[in-house]
């Protein structure tokens, strides 16, 4: 396949002093993510109260009712599930696409999203959950198409950091501008996210022209991180059962922290009322950016480690860090130490620390500790799908099996739940990653 020269930006950014390519990079990739979400999360800021899926209320199997799910619930599980399909589907598409098929998809895929959202918009109630699964299905692959242009460079943590803020301001961001189109506009709810995604298409388009014109990986880049490319199916089954007993680790810790993190980020507006705070119209931002500052700020301190071994250990030892803050901040809470503003705060803080590195840095450095040629997106994407399912099942079995219990009830028994899980997988995780990368250097020496 003919690769295309790159461009006049492209040229310059080569030549250009490194604070220079990464200012550009994250300034671009944050865009293009941040309004992604515009087109993901607004509905969530409404609650759609009084609302029920007529077809549901006389439905029972195996004793379980299933109208007893609410209808948020019912929106959130059906994008979820277009969302997780999505993954599935990204785990072929997203590792096998060229750079040159990129820019042309996002936009696409983007367009596809914001036609699911109008049809939200005209259709009754019960219609509704179909149309914004049709909103989930092609959403689930931006991520890793945005990934795609920013992984196997010497500064990828740095990259990949500003990245993953996006998602963190960007979620509380746009849920704050529906809940403002809805009160100062009155926009309805069911037109409210069409709305906020008309708003934010023209900076995505051209934020994705600006990732377009990133340079390829220099040399230096592939010989600190390992040369980066698409893997088709032998590749991928190879990498699986090669590295198959960590995966599953982490597979399992994350398919319980995706839903962890989901169900706070879904149910946000319902926890912050249940503590008090539902009534500002911009508690989100006041819960996320603090969020979003620590998060990157921890992430671009990987950076400055050069060895991609104590660089992967230092990943999980963030990760390990976020989620015994999860648990301690939620001690804190029950023992009325600390309040319910602060402990939504800490447990965002510490489920994001644990949860971004999934889809950055830790397949990053995994690959570049272990000399894997390949790409990231791969792993992540497997994650993902895995991950998004275990959101589903959460959040059905909260309404099935656990409606007697507030959410905020709920969340707060989750979390220690969360913090268990995931200290004793990412644990053994570590151990067994870092073993097989100290093989894999040896056998480079050698």
């Amino acid at each position: 396949m003919r690769i295309r020269k790159p461009g006049r930006i492209a040229l310059w950014l080569q030549e250009a002093p490194a604070f220079v390519f990464v200012t550009y990079a994250i300034f671009a990739a944050f865009v293009a993510y941040f309004c992604m979400y515009a087109f993901r999360k607004p509905f969530a800021a409404a609650q759609f109260e009084g609302l029920r899926i007529a077809f549901l209320q006389n439905i029972t199997w195996a004793g379980i009712d299933f109208g007893k799910i609410q209808f948020k619930t019912a929106l959130v599980m059906s994008q979820i599930v277009g969302y997780t399909l999505s993954k599935f589907i990204g785990i072929k598409f997203c590792s096998e696409i060229t750079w040159e098929k990129r820019a042309f998809v996002l936009v696409a895929l983007i367009l596809l999203a914001e036609l699911a959202l109008l049809i939200f918009g005209v259709v009754p109630p019960d219609y509704k959950i179909f149309a914004i699964f049709l909103n989930g299905l092609p959403l689930g692959m931006v991520w890793g198409l945005v990934v795609g242009y920013l992984e196997g460079r010497r500064t990828s943590e740095l990259l990949l950091a500003g990245l993953s803020c996006s998602f963190i301001v960007a979620s509380g961001m746009v849920k704050d501008i529906g809940r403002f189109l809805m009160s100062d506009f009155n926009v309805s709810e069911a037109w409210m996210p069409a709305a906020t995604g008309v708003l934010f298409f023209p900076a995505f388009v051209i934020a994705v022209w600006l990732l377009n014109q990133l340079p390829r990986p220099s040399k230096e880049d592939i010989m600190a991180r390992v040369k980066r490319q698409p893997m088709y199916h032998l590749e991928r089954l190879a990498f699986v059962r090669r590295f198959a007993f960590g995966l599953l680790l982490l597979f399992i810790a994350y398919f319980f922290l995706t839903a962890y993190r989901d169900f706070r980020d879904n149910y946000g507006i319902e926890l912050l009322t249940e503590l008090g705070h539902g009534q500002d119209k911009t508690i989100f931002s006041k819960t996320e950016m603090p969020v979003a500052f620590g998060v990157m700020f921890c992430l671009a301190l990987l950076n400055t480690i050069k060895d991609n071994r104590k660089g992967l250990i230092a990943t999980f030892g963030l990760m390990l860090f976020g989620i015994c803050v999860m648990g301690g901040a939620t001690v804190l809470l029950d023992m009325n130490l600390i309040g319910g503003l602060t402990w939504m705060i800490l447990i965002g803080l510490g489920a994001y620390l644990t949860y971004v590195p999934f889809g950055s840095v830790l397949f990053d450095r995994m690959m570049a500790s272990t000399r894997t040629v390949g790409t990231a997106v791969f792993t992540i994407y497997v994650a993902d799908a895995l991950g998004y399912t275990g959101s589903i099942g959460v959040q059905l079995y909260k309404d099935l099996f656990a409606g007697d219990e507030s959410k905020l009830q709920f969340f707060r028994n989750y979390t220690y739940f969360m913090a268990a899980v995931g200290i004793v997988c990412l644990a053994v995780s570590c151990l067994y990653f870092v073993s097989v990368g100290r093989s894999a250097q040896s056998q480079t020496i050698h």
